[in-house]
């Protein structure tokens, strides 16, 4: 039984919705203002669309959230050996310098629904939802700029997502930031040919 396809309806993160719904809280206070605050001007902008699962019996109630925009994996700017680990299931033939990605710029699951196995089937929707023969565009990966925290980095490998570098001093030094500053986000990837149904 999943409980985001049998207990709830999916929508778009609108105005109208955050008129109606109870404030959406999922225990991360820069998450829980940028889905009161900013996810509209994101989508004015068009930086990035926001996407809600709302409860069936109720709609006011914003189970889980996310926002999605366009993106790329530039493998000519990552080191050799995860230039390697990226382009390894690509034929030689179609390696590029990058490759069409889509990137999660922000996930929330309410925090009433944490037991229910929520995270993963959003996960699982997300990735299913871009390799969708109805889908408008061509996307390989999956990435996202996860909060450099104990939570989030483990939702993420529990998702079978990777770092895009190995450590967090060689991504400081591709982003010119000090090797000994900790940084705030890690970059992760998902390859959506892991999927089985389109292997």
């Amino acid at each position: 039984m999943s409980y985001l396809l049998d207990k709830c309806k999916f929508v778009s993160f609108d105005k109208s919705l955050i008129e109606k719904s109870s404030f959406f809280d999922c225990g991360h206070d820069d998450l829980n203002e940028f889905f009161k605050n900013d996810a509209i001007l994101y989508s004015n902008q068009l930086l990035g669309k926001s996407y809600a699962f709302v409860l069936e019996e109720d709609d006011s109630v914003v189970v889980c959230a996310f926002t999605v925009s366009n993106d790329s994996i530039k493998v000519d700017v990552i080191p050799n050996s995860r230039r390697k680990k990226v382009n390894g299931g690509i034929p030689h033939k179609k390696q590029m310098r990058r490759y069409p990605a889509v990137l999660i710029g922000r996930l929330g699951v309410h925090k009433n629904f944490r037991r229910c196995n929520i995270g993963a089937e959003l996960m699982d929707f997300i990735k299913y939802w871009f390799v969708d023969p109805n889908n408008k565009t061509g996307c390989r990966f999956i990435v996202v700029d996860s909060y450099n925290e104990n939570a989030p980095l483990s939702y993420y490998t529990r998702n079978e997502f990777e770092f895009l570098f190995s450590t967090e001093s060689q991504e400081s030094e591709h982003l010119g930031m000090s090797i000994d500053e900790r940084l705030e986000t890690r970059l992760m990837y998902f390859d959506l040919m892991k999927l089985d149904e389109i292997t």
